[in-house]
């Protein structure tokens, strides 16, 4: 599954890789790598792979799943189809509460203790999804983990991860991505080692 989504992800040009020609990412580090895993959306085979993928884990993962619950903006799309394939409730939490009329944060019934999963599209430093997590849990909800479509793997991330005491399973991750990338010749060898070498540089 691992190698299938990222194979879906390069055709739709979700991900683009320029060892040569490196993106700003937000924080201002030069990036080999950008992933816009929007584009899901606008791609009628990939998005059908990836929701299914995301049901499947977390009934494989997560049975006991009351609701699921979408980061803001980008996992809310991708937690509405999940909720739809499973039958389950969704909802989102946004990055700070609205400053008008409930003033609410976390948009959608939640019930304390109702077992959710977090539905987030990409997990690079993890502090976003965290957020998200500590919200939930103040709102006296049981979160019972996260499913993310595609990691970085930095070494950060999965050390906010778990001083968060929480798990995140990705559909994908840049490990498996850049071995089908230098199969399908959308970079070379060297190019890989590269990438690599960046992310586990930060």
């Amino acid at each position: 599954m691992e190698k299938k989504i990222a194979e879906q992800l390069l055709d739709i040009q979700a991900v683009f890789l320029r060892p040569d020609d490196p993106f700003t990412w937000a924080s201002g580090i030069q990036s080999p790598i950008y992933c816009d895993n929007r584009l899901i959306l606008t791609a009628p085979k990939a998005r059908t792979v990836v929701e299914q993928a995301i049901a499947d884990k977390v009934k494989t993962l997560y049975p006991e799943a009351e609701v699921l619950m979408g980061t803001s903006t980008a996992g809310i799309a991708h937690a509405a189809i999940a909720a739809s394939i499973l039958g389950l409730p969704m909802g989102y939490v946004r990055s700070e509460a609205k400053s008008h009329g409930r003033g609410n944060r976390i948009e959608g019934r939640l019930e304390k203790g109702a077992k959710t999963v977090v539905i987030e599209d990409l997990i690079s430093t993890g502090g976003s999804v965290i957020d998200v997590v500590e919200a939930l849990r103040e709102a006296g909800a049981e979160v019972l983990g996260i499913v993310s479509i595609f990691t970085y793997g930095l070494k950060k991330g999965v050390e906010r991860l778990a001083a968060a005491n929480v798990e995140n399973h990705s559909l994908s991750n840049l490990d498996t991505l850049v071995e089908v990338a230098v199969e399908k010749n959308y970079i070379s060898a060297a190019q890989k080692k590269e990438v690599l070498a960046f992310r586990d540089s930060l």
